[in-house]
């Protein structure tokens, strides 16, 4: 039966559903497609007195007849004069107007009563005070006419109406004691709902009102209003516990500040507390009196210091070791604004941290070491919604007795927007002109309302800047700090639009240690290293000055000083700022118990400015470098002799005459190539260093050893706190990665590399022997190098078979040593040479240059080319007569350097009469090519790399731009250097490839 019942009911259901779907979808048809699903936007407090909110279609609807919006704006409720008849929510409600006997409604709004003293504005019975209205009798049944009947205030009960009017209580004891009855009468003083004798010798009047000074705003609140009086008398009179935290709270919210002229809520409380000295202190400390809360430490002068620095804090910390030895245990009694007492807390879990975070971030802030730094925005509305009642702390920091007992070291409070006779004085650096507190709040959104407590406060005080600072005691090797000091900055807000109104907040915990004792050590280091830099300057320029032949102190030689004092300022600034990173990295992230803190970010600007220095005058010192090898003086002499006689035309006479045949200059021109492309090969391979760098500091991670927190591992798990950046460890840090993987690889190319596989230098002095062409190199005026590359072979143009037979020969040791002296292999020199040799290169080398360049030869005249053929055939033939001693007046003398000549790069000797060849086995002719200059090149690209690094914190950027600066500088080197060497030798610049 029910199955055959149920089967008619789905098959009628089905065409039902098929006409509804029909039927939307003509409505979706016919929809204006222009208003789509918008409505307009209405709030409760748009819909006025005669309209509700219908929380339904979320819009102002009308309300009846008679009828009004209700106190909660959600529904309608009946005018006064009439009761409801029935009410269904909203505005299914119907109204019937009152007989005129019965003008009052009852409280429930029902029925319609007889009022015997008057109505209220909303139409309701009202009494005279200690009166309490009854509208039904014992049993619930509805009177005729309402009753108003007198609380007794006698002895027998002392009673007195309830806040609401609904019953006798008992009425508070303050009237009790005073006037014996439930009268507070004058001349008694009635405040806050209390009763005090005016026999009584009371505080002074307190002044209700709270000053917003960032804002200019002084406002009457109707906290203190209701409670200032009461607070401070009842605190005086009886000692009530209660009304001194709460009194003591209002001076918390009027930033502790104190002026002698004043009587506000912190005036009263000091009038109570200097003389209430009668009752003795609390747990020995001077500043804390019986039954009042601990405000303040006292106004004497230089208190501050020895609260702070007087007294080390009992307990020791360490960077590795257990729970308790590595955190710091804060823990605050709070208390809510009525003086109340509410718990203990312990400081993680987010506490003092108004931006929102995961756990374990928020309690990364107190652990040991770890500088901690959070900020985010807030909007105004979520504070008047999370901080509805504002919540008072003292804080405290949890440590272990000697017998295991637990023990409390109070944390003082610096509020900078405390005001001591109208000045701020904690906002100066002098400490013995603080003024330290103990109690604080976060967000205070109940001192700023007017008139009426259950309205939107006018003006809002947010905790903006929380501070804790953690000093380390000096010379300790146990970790031992001063007391902690919290440090504390309100902003004040004008509530306007709450929705849209916000405030930036931040929350900190900074490490710090006396650091004056490490800026004297280094600025005496720095003085000493300057002075010597001084020193070693002096005897640079003294050596150039012998190597450029004057002896005349000019303006010249000036600057030739600074620049070579600029040069070795850099490496004493260098030398300190990487001594001083890698100090810092070692003893802060090896140490177990802690004996140094890292400077703060305030006290690395000189450590900053110390790199900024270095690498201006290194930039310096290598563009003095750049210009230097770009100037050079370089000639190829070429050694090899004309094979036999060949017959030539001689232009104009129409004759054929023997001739010397001619000698190949592709030699000439192949050593110029083979020199054109060492001019930049350097020791280490400078792609390879950046990139190990970046891979050592980015991938392995390194660069998390740079982070100023106590932890040495090089990985961050994802959901841990990531503490901020130390400028000085980022450069310890990476100025040790590359200083470790340039060794390395200077180890590696010098001992291996350029052994067995490569090594470009000694293979171009070879190679100058093989193609018997030597090299001369004049850096300065009168010094300079020489590479003898003479064929000890006799001839180098030669073919294959030919070569191939000499090599075996010298292989054998059946021909004569390649060295200039007899018998000997020194092939490289550095050389001295005199004036008069100097003023006669000059004269043939003039008429070398005289033209713009070998790039025009094939455009200038036939004169010009056989004018700058004969002038390069001079050259070579006076430098390859100079070497064999030709010229009696411009000889030379071949002689080993001193070993103090060695050390300090310059020539005691000076070439009058003869020039001087010293023995050279190190290739120093390298110092004209970037080869030689590996330490300067080395210190400019770390230099460099430190800089964009420490101006954006990206390690990936600097090894972008140290990238790019050495490409860009080796292609100014390689096309300058070029030019130079085309200009100087007479090789056609289009050979040089």
């Amino acid at each position: 039966m029910r199955a055959r019942r149920r089967r008619p009911r789905v098959a009628m259901a089905t065409p039902g559903r098929r006409a509804a779907a029909a039927l939307l979808l003509a409505a979706v048809a016919v929809l204006p497609p222009a208003r789509g699903f918008s409505l307009p936007l209405q709030r409760p407090a748009d819909c006025g007195d005669t309209r509700y909110f219908d929380i339904s279609r979320l819009a102002c609807g009308p309300c009846g007849a008679h009828q009004r919006r209700s106190a909660g704006g959600s529904s309608c409720v009946c005018q006064p004069g009439y009761r409801m008849v029935s009410s269904n929510g909203g505005s299914s409600v119907i109204c019937e107007k009152c007989p005129e006997n019965m003008s009052g409604v009852t409280r429930d709004g029902w029925n319609c009563i007889t009022c015997p003293k008057g109505l209220t504005s909303e139409g309701k019975c009202k009494c005279l005070n200690n009166e309490i209205l009854v509208e039904r009798s014992i049993d619930g049944i509805l009177l005729n006419e309402a009753l108003c009947i007198h609380c007794n205030g006698s002895e027998q009960s002392f009673s007195a109406s309830d806040a609401s009017g609904n019953r006798c209580v008992r009425c508070e004891q303050t009237f009790i004691n005073v006037s014996k009855s439930c009268d507070c009468s004058s001349p008694n003083v009635l405040t806050g709902g209390l009763c005090f004798s005016a026999s009584d010798s009371l505080p002074p009047k307190g002044v209700a009102t709270v000053r917003f000074g960032q804002l200019g705003v002084t406002l009457t609140s109707a906290w203190f209003l209701k409670n200032l009086q009461s607070s401070a008398f009842a605190c005086w009179l009886y000692s009530n516990l209660t009304a001194c935290q709460a009194l003591g709270n209002m001076c918390v919210m009027n930033m502790n500040s104190l002026s002698s002229s004043s009587t506000d809520a912190c005036g009263l409380f000091q009038y109570i507390y200097v003389n209430t000295a009668r009752l003795g202190i609390v747990h020995s400390v001077a500043f804390w009196r019986h039954n009042l809360p601990w405000l303040y430490y006292g106004d004497q002068p230089g208190l501050a210091s020895q609260v702070l620095e007087a007294n080390n804090f009992p307990a020791i910390f360490s960077f590795k070791g257990t729970d308790k030895d590595v955190k710091l245990k804060f823990i605050a009694a709070s208390f809510d604004a009525a003086g109340n007492f509410l718990q203990w807390q312990n400081l993680e879990g987010g506490i003092l941290q108004l931006c929102p975070d995961t756990q374990t971030k928020m309690n990364a802030a107190y652990t040991f070491g770890t500088t901690y730094q959070q900020s985010c925005k807030i909007s105004v509305s979520k504070l008047l919604l999370d901080f509805a009642n504002p919540i008072f702390y003292d804080l405290f920091l949890e440590y272990n007795g000697d017998n295991g007992q637990q023990y409390l070291w109070a944390v003082p409070v610096l509020n900078l927007n405390l005001q001591y006779s109208e000045m701020f004085v904690n906002q100066g650096s002098n400490m013995n002109n603080w003024l330290l507190t103990r109690r604080f709040f976060l967000v205070d959104t109940l001192s700023g309302k007017e008139n009426d407590l259950g309205k939107l406060p006018r003006v809002i005080r947010i905790a903006s800047k929380i501070t804790i600072s953690i000093r380390l005691v000096s010379h300790t090797q146990r970790g031992t700090i001063y007391p902690p000091l919290l440090t504390i900055a309100y902003t004040d807000v004008l509530v306007q639009n709450p929705e849209t109104q916000s405030v930036m907040v931040s929350f900190s915990v900074n490490y710090e240690m006396n650091q004056s004792e490490a800026q004297i050590q280094t600025d005496i280091t720095l003085g000493v290293l300057g002075g010597l830099a001084v020193l070693w300057s002096l005897l640079k320029t003294a050596g150039w000055k012998r190597r450029t032949g004057s002896s005349i102190i000019d303006l010249q030689t000036v600057l030739k000083f600074l620049l070579f004092y600029a040069g070795d300022l850099a490496n004493v600034f260098f030398v300190i700022t990487v001594g001083t990173g890698i100090y810092w990295l070692v003893f802060f992230k090896a140490q177990q118990f802690v004996s140094v803190l890292l400077p703060r970010p305030s006290q690395e600007e000189d450590f900053v400015t110390y790199i900024a220095c270095a690498f201006s005058l290194k930039a310096l010192q290598f563009l003095q470098l750049l210009v230097s090898q770009l100037t050079i003086d370089i000639f190829f002499i070429d050694w090899e002799r004309p094979k036999g006689k060949v017959l030539k035309a001689v232009e104009g006479e129409g004759v054929i005459k023997s001739a010397a045949a001619p000698v190949s200059i592709w030699r000439t021109y192949f050593i110029a190539n083979e020199w054109n492309e060492i001019q930049t090969v350097r020791k280490i391979n400078p792609l390879f260093q950046v990139l190990a760098v970046l891979f050592f500091l980015e991938v392995v991670g390194f660069s998390n050893l740079a982070l100023m927190d106590s932890s040495s591992s090089l990985t961050r798990s994802s959901e841990s706190y990531i503490a901020p950046w130390s400028r000085i460890l980022r450069f310890g840090v990476s100025a040790a990665l590359w200083l470790a993987i340039a060794f390395l690889q200077i180890i590696f190319f010098s001992v291996f590399y350029e052994r067995f596989v490569e090594d470009k230098i000694s293979q171009f002095v070879d190679l100058c022997c093989m193609s018997n062409i030597s090299v001369f190199l004049l850096s300065h005026s009168c010094f300079g190098y020489y590479i003898h590359g003479r064929s000890v072979h006799g001839h180098a143009d030669t073919n294959m078979e030919e070569m191939n037979m000499n090599l075996k020969r010298e292989a054998e040791n059946l021909c004569s040593q390649r060295g200039l002296l007899p018998n000997t292999d020194g092939q490289t020199f550095q050389i001295s040479i005199s004036r008069k040799m100097r003023l006669h290169y000059d004269r043939i080398h003039e008429t070398l240059t005289r033209k713009c360049g070998p790039a025009r030869l094939l455009e200038s005249s036939a004169n010009t080319f056989e004018q700058s053929t004969r002038a390069y055939n001079t050259m070579n033939k006076f430098l390859s007569s100079f070497i064999d001693h030709v010229h009696k007046e411009m000889d030379y003398i071949v002689k080993d350097k001193l070993l103090l000549e060695r050390i300090l790069g310059m020539e005691f000797m000076e070439p009058i009469e003869k020039s001087i060849f010293y023995n050279d086995e190190g290739h120093s002719f390298s110092d004209v090519l970037y080869y030689g200059n590996e330490t300067t090149l080395l210190i400019f690209d770390i230099l460099f790399f430190s800089i964009v690094d420490l101006a954006s914190q990206s390690f990936v950027l600097a090894a972008i731009l140290t990238y790019l600066q050495q490409e860009i500088f080796r292609f100014i080197r390689n096309t300058l250097g070029q030019k130079n060497l085309a200009s100087k030798t007479l090789v056609d610049e289009r050979f040089l490839i």
